[in-house]
């Protein structure tokens, strides 16, 4: 059961960090610096595809669990310790 927490944790960790970075990424391609100075329109619609990847990436990472989770249970051939 800690194992599967363990990968539960790095696994969510993966999909937010990544969807923030992706967020980041095309909030880059479109002009929007969420380090500006001041709370202007391009540093706050940065920081909000920055919110928004990570929690896509977090969502995306706990379907990818779910669907792990299912497969294992399926499989006759799988143990669990």
């Amino acid at each position: 059961m800690a194992r599967n927490l363990l990968l539960e944790g790095i696994s969510d960790a993966l999909g937010f960090i990544g969807g923030a970075l992706v967020g980041f990424w095309v909030g880059r391609l479109l002009g929007w610096n969420i380090f500006a100075a001041g709370y202007g329109n391009e540093s706050i619609g940065g920081i909000v595809l920055v919110g928004l990847g990570g929690g896509l990436g977090l969502q995306l990472a706990r379907r990818w669990q779910a669907n792990q989770q299912a497969k294992s249970e399926s499989d006759p051939d799988t143990k669990e310790d």
